[in-house]
C-alpha cells in the first residue's frame, strides 16, 4: 500500500495506490486529490493526505511505501512535502522513496497519450525569478540528464523547439516555441504513484532538488571595522 505526495509546483497533491514501489504490475490507484494553492502547502498537505487515505479506506499504519516528489521546486513548498513524507514514513515504519517531480510530469504527458513514447519532450515548470526548472526526455520517462534551472530564453535552441509540458509553456510561450501541452501543468500524485510502482529506475532518495539557494538567507556575522 503506497502513498504518494508532492508540493513542488502550484499543486498540493496526494494519492493512494495498492501496489508497492518498484514492483511493476502490482496494485491499482485507489484515491487521489489535488488542491491548487502554492502558497499554503503547509496548511493544505496534511488534510489532503488525510482525505485520500479516508477515501481509499486505508489507515496510515497499513502503508508500506511513502513516495515524495523531490522537485526541483521553490524552497518552502518543496520542503513541506519532503518533510511530511519523511515523518510519516518514520512514524508508520514504511519504506521511503523519492522521485524527481519533473519525471512525474513527463509520465503524465506520456500516459495521457498527449505525446508518444518515442517523441522528445521538454518538461518546464515555474522556478520564479523569470526562470524555469527543466529537463528533456528523449524516450519515455528516461531523463536525458539532471534537471536544471535557467531563464526560458537561455535554454539551448533545439530544446526550446521541443514539445513542452508544465507551467513554463504557459508562462514563456515566446521562448518555448514547440507545441504546448496544456495538461498537465502541475504534478498530479496519481501519476507520481504509478511512476513509482511501474518504473523502479525513477526511485531515488529524498534529498531535495533545490538547484539554487533560497531567497531568504541567515545573515552572516558583521565584519569588524578597524578605524
Amino acid at each position: 500500500m503506497l502513498l504518494a505526495l508532492d508540493s513542488s509546483t502550484a499543486a498540493v497533491t496526494a494519492a493512494v495506490h495498492s501496489g508497492s514501489a518498484g514492483e511493476p504490475g502490482s496494485g491499482e490507484l485507489l484515491a487521489a486529490e489535488t488542491v491548487l494553492d502554492a502558497r499554503a502547502a503547509g496548511e493544505q498537505l496534511a488534510p489532503v493526505v488525510e482525505r485520500v487515505l479516508a477515501a481509499a479506506g486505508v489507515a496510515p499504519a497499513e502503508l508500506t511505501d511513502v513516495v515524495t516528489g523531490t522537485g526541483p521546486g521553490p524552497f518552502t513548498g518543496l520542503r513541506v512535502g519532503i518533510v511530511t513524507a519523511r515523518v510519516l514514513a518514520l512514524t508508520v515504519g514504511a519504506r521511503l522513496h523519492g522521485v524527481c517531480s519533473l519525471d512525474a510530469l513527463a509520465a503524465a504527458a506520456r500516459g495521457d497519450g498527449a505525446v508518444d513514447e518515442a517523441s522528445p519532450l521538454l518538461v518546464a515548470t515555474d522556478a520564479r525569478r523569470r526562470e524555469v526548472y527543466w529537463a528533456v526526455y528523449s524516450h519515455g520517462v528516461e531523463r536525458d540528464g539532471p534537471p536544471q534551472v535557467a531563464a526560458a530564453a537561455d535554454l539551448p535552441a533545439p530544446v526550446r523547439g521541443l514539445t513542452v509540458v508544465g507551467a513554463g509553456a504557459r508562462l514563456y510561450p515566446e521562448a518555448l516555441t514547440g507545441e504546448h501541452l496544456s495538461v498537465p501543468e502541475d504534478v498530479d500524485a496519481a501519476h507520481l504513484a504509478r511512476l513509482a510502482v511501474e518504473h523502479p529506475g525513477c526511485l531515488t532518495d529524498t534529498e531535495p532538488l533545490y538547484l539554487r539557494r533560497p531567497d531568504s538567507q541567515v545573515p552572516s556575522a558583521r565584519k569588524r571595522v578597524l578605524l
